[in-house]
């Protein structure tokens, strides 16, 4: 089994508040655990929660970034377990044609952005640099992909037997394709998404919202929900949250483009706290 928890689904930026207890507003991370395995998806406010949630838990944790913008990593310099000796951290993250992810951590773990450097971490984590790659961890296999968003950023398959889920929390599916949602073969992340029991995906904006928006990087929930068709998924979790939006706006757009019609997919919308178990 793989369990899969929400510590953060809001996009762009923290916007805690009572408007939004419903659906949090921590920024992106999610951990996925099967048996003593601890992978954890991006890094933003959300880890914070999750590293005092992990205690002694695991000796070994694998953090993964989708990219590197500081909502998917500003949490990291207050994750607990990386203060801990004791405990092996590994983090995966894309590189940049002329910068390696070493350096582009740095620029995180240092003045004025943060006071703690890499170097004085009580063990420094592993880097590894990964592009369209596959990883095997425990018996977890994590597959990764480029998709549409600014800067290199990845999309992540993971995989346990006949179990699939898959995270894209920032992805633009219109720029990937000029005939979207027709041609799959040409569709950005399609093959990270095909077939899968859960999706958790980008659905920040309504498509009047978007329109004002192309080249942000992100997608409306009327394309997701036809990228989700297109991808035969089992469930869809709309997933980054846009910080302006309330709980009751949610609900609306969520009702507004769910109600009374068929999909051949179960649709939510993501929350903070949610866990989902795939046998």
């Amino acid at each position: 089994m793989m369990k899969v928890t929400v510590w953060g689904c809001r996009g762009s930026l923290p916007s805690p508040g009572p408007e939004k207890d419903i659906y949090g507003g921590n920024t992106s991370c999610v951990q996925v655990l099967q048996d003593d395995t601890c992978i954890i998806l991006d890094g933003g406010s959300g880890i914070q929660r999750l590293g005092v949630d992990l205690k002694s838990d695991f000796k070994e944790i694998h953090i993964f970034l989708s990219h590197l913008h500081i909502d998917h990593t500003m949490g990291l310099g207050f994750f607990l377990p990386l203060y801990n000796p004791a405990v092996k951290i590994h983090i995966y993250g894309p590189a940049t044609s002329d910068e390696t992810l070493l350096s582009r951590l740095r620029r995180y773990f240092s003045p004025p952005l943060f006071p703690v450097r890499l170097s004085e971490l009580p063990v420094p984590p592993e880097l590894h640099e990964i592009h369209n790659s596959e990883i095997k961890i425990g018996n977890v296999t994590i597959n990764t992909s480029y998709i549409c968003h600014p800067g290199p950023t990845l999309g992540f398959r993971l995989s346990y037997g006949n179990s699939v889920f898959a995270y894209m929390p920032d992805h633009e599916i219109p720029l990937g394709s000029a005939n979207f949602p027709h041609e799959p073969e040409w569709t950005s992340g399609y093959e990270i998404a095909k077939d899968v029991d859960l999706l958790f995906h980008d659905a920040q904006y309504r498509p009047s919202e978007y329109a004002q928006r192309i080249g942000w990087g992100h997608s409306s929930v009327e394309d997701t929900l036809a990228y989700a068709k297109l991808c035969g998924v089992k469930k869809l979790s709309l997933f980054h949250h846009d910080p302006g939006h309330t709980d009751e706006q949610l609900n609306k757009l969520l009702h507004d483009y769910t109600h009374g019609k068929k999909f051949d997919f179960e649709v939510e919308m993501c929350a903070e706290g949610n866990t989902y178990e795939l046998h």
